[in-house]
C-alpha cells in the first residue's frame, strides 16, 4: 500500500475463543462433531428460553415505535428502570442519565479504551477476559498490564501484586474487576472488593466492574455489586442481557456512570462516551425495550433461581469428575458459566501426547503443532480436539503465564454434560499420564 493502514496497536487484537474455532471446523468438515466448550453461548448448549419471555418480544415487534430511534443515550424508560434497581441496593445512587447503552458489552469496552489517551493504563486482571485486555493491548500499543488471579487461594486477587503494580507504575490510571469473573468463575467477597476501593482511593484511580454475570451466582453465593462498595470514588459499571435472559444476539449491553462528577476528567470521560453514542444515533431499541417488562416479569426471579440451580449443580458434577484429578489446580466455580482448570507445569512436558486413530486429524494436528513457540496448554488443547472432538480454550490465551484451559458449564442436557466431563477427565489423566502413576500408588 502507499501508506500505513494500521493504527499502532491495531495488531495487540486477538480472540482466541473464536480462533479455536476454524481448526475445528476443519476436523468438524471431516464429519465429527464437535463439542463446543470454547465460547458462552447458552443457546448454542440448548438453553431453552422460556415461552412468557418470547411473548413479550413478540408483543414488542408487534408495536411500530419499535421499530425507530431511541434516545442516544439509550430508551428512557429502561434507564429510569436500571437505575431503579441499582438505587435500591442502597449504595451509590445514580439516575437514568447516568445509564448510557451500546450494542453488546464488546462495542462499550471498545469505545472506553478508544477514548483513552495510550499512555493511560488500565490494570486488570490475569487471567484476563480476551476483550478487555486485547481492547487495553490495543490502545496503549503494548502488552497489557495486569495483576494476578490466584489459582491457590479460589483464584482470589493477589492484592499485594496489584498493589505494587500500582504504586510503581504511575501510567495506571484505572482498575479493571471482572465479577463474577471471566474466565475462572470466582466471585469477589465485599471485604475484596472494599480492598479495590482502598487502593483507589489511595491512588486516586478509577475503577471499572465488568458486572454482566453479577445475577449468575449458585451454590450459596451472592455477587455484591461495586455501587455497594464504591462510596463517592469515579466508577463504571458494565453490564448486559446476553448472559443473563440470555439473549446474546440481542447485542444489548451499558455503562453505569457512579459518581461522575467526583473528578474533573472522569465528567469528561462520561460527556465524551455519551457524545461518541450521539453521533452514532442510539444503539438497537428492541432488546432495551424488554428489558424492564422481563425483569419485572412475576415468572423472571424463579426463572433466574432455576436457572442458577442448574448452573450449580453442573459445577457440582465437574468438581466430582475433575475435582482430585493429580496435576491439575481445580477450583469449584461460584458464578458466571465457566470453569478454568490449571495444569501443574511440573506435570507437563513437550512430548505429551493423546492417542489419534484417524491419519487426516492426524495430519491436520500435525500442521498445527508447527507454529512456533507453542505454550505448552495450547498444545493439550490441540490435541484434546484432534482426539476427542472437543474445543476448549487454553488459559495462555487469556492474557495469563499459568497453563491451563477454560471450558463452560452450559450444557444443559446432564448425561451429555458428564459424558464430556469425563471423556475430558480420561484426556487429562491419558496426556498427562496420571493412570499409571495412580496405579503405583494404589
Amino acid at each position: 500500500m502507499r501508506n500505513l493502514l494500521l493504527r499502532p496497536g491495531a495488531e495487540e487484537l486477538s480472540y482466541e475463543i473464536r480462533g479455536i474455532v476454524k481448526k475445528a471446523r476443519e476436523i468438524e468438515a471431516l464429519g465429527y462433531p464437535i463439542t463446543w466448550e470454547n465460547i458462552g453461548d447458552p443457546i448454542q448448549k440448548s438453553n431453552t428460553i422460556p415461552s412468557w419471555m418470547k411473548a413479550i418480544v413478540s408483543d414488542l415487534v408487534q408495536d411500530d415505535k419499535t421499530y425507530g430511534y431511541a434516545d442516544s443515550k439509550g430508551v428512557l424508560e429502561t434507564r429510569q428502570f436500571l437505575a431503579k434497581i441499582n438505587n435500591e441496593k442502597k449504595g451509590t445512587q445514580i439516575t437514568a442519565d447516568d445509564i448510557l447503552f451500546f450494542n453488546g458489552l464488546g462495542d462499550a469496552i471498545a469505545k472506553l479504551y478508544q477514548f483513552l489517551i495510550p499512555t493511560a493504563r488500565i490494570i486488570g486482571p490475569s487471567p484476563a477476559y480476551s476483550t478487555h485486555s486485547s481492547a487495553e493491548a490495543a490502545h496503549a500499543n503494548t502488552a497489557p498490564i495486569t495483576y494476578k488471579l490466584d489459582p491457590d487461594n479460589q483464584w482470589l486477587p493477589d492484592m499485594e501484586d496489584l498493589y505494587n503494580k500500582v504504586k510503581y507504575n504511575p501510567s495506571i490510571v484505572g482498575i479493571l474487576i471482572i465479577n463474577p469473573d471471566n474466565p475462572t468463575g470466582m466471585v469477589y467477597p465485599k471485604d475484596v472488593l472494599e480492598g479495590f476501593v482502598q487502593i483507589a482511593k489511595e491512588f486516586n484511580l478509577l475503577l471499572i466492574a465488568d458486572e454482566i454475570y453479577q445475577n449468575i451466582t449458585y451454590n450459596g453465593i451472592e455477587a455484591t455489586a461495586l455501587a455497594e462498595v464504591i462510596g463517592e470514588l469515579p466508577a463504571i459499571s458494565l453490564k448486559g442481557i446476553s448472559k443473563e435472559f440470555p439473549w446474546p444476539g440481542s447485542r444489548c449491553g451499558w455503562m453505569e456512570f457512579y459518581n461522575r462528577n467526583a473528578s474533573k476528567e472522569f465528567a469528561k470521560l462520561c460527556q465524551t462516551l455519551e457524545n461518541a453514542k450521539m453521533i452514532e444515533v442510539c444503539s438497537t431499541i428492541l432488546p432495551q425495550l424488554s428489558i424492564p417488562k422481563i425483569m419485572s416479569h412475576p415468572e423472571y426471579k424463579a426463572y433466574r433461581m432455576e436457572q442458577n440451580e442448574r448452573i450449580g449443580q453442573r459445577s457440582r458434577i465437574m468438581k466430582e469428575i475433575l475435582g482430585d484429578i493429580p496435576g491439575i489446580k481445580f477450583n469449584p466455580t461460584q458464578g458466571a458459566f465457566y470453569n478454568t482448570i490449571v495444569f501443574d507445569e511440573d506435570f507437563l512436558a513437550p512430548s505429551q501426547k493423546l492417542p489419534i486413530e484417524d491419519k487426516k486429524i492426524q495430519s491436520l494436528l500435525n500442521g498445527w503443532l508447527q507454529e512456533t513457540e507453542m505454550p505448552m496448554d495450547k498444545r493439550f488443547v490441540y490435541y484434546l480436539l484432534a482426539a476427542y472432538q472437543i474445543c476448549v480454550v487454553p488459559i495462555s490465551s487469556f492474557c495469563s503465564d499459568l497453563r491451563g484451559f477454560r471450558v463452560t458449564l452450559l450444557e444443559e442436557e446432564e448425561e451429555v454434560f458428564r459424558n464430556t466431563f469425563q471423556k475430558l477427565g480420561q484426556a487429562i489423566r491419558t496426556y498427562l499420564n496420571i493412570s499409571k502413576m495412580e496405579k503405583s500408588f494404589s
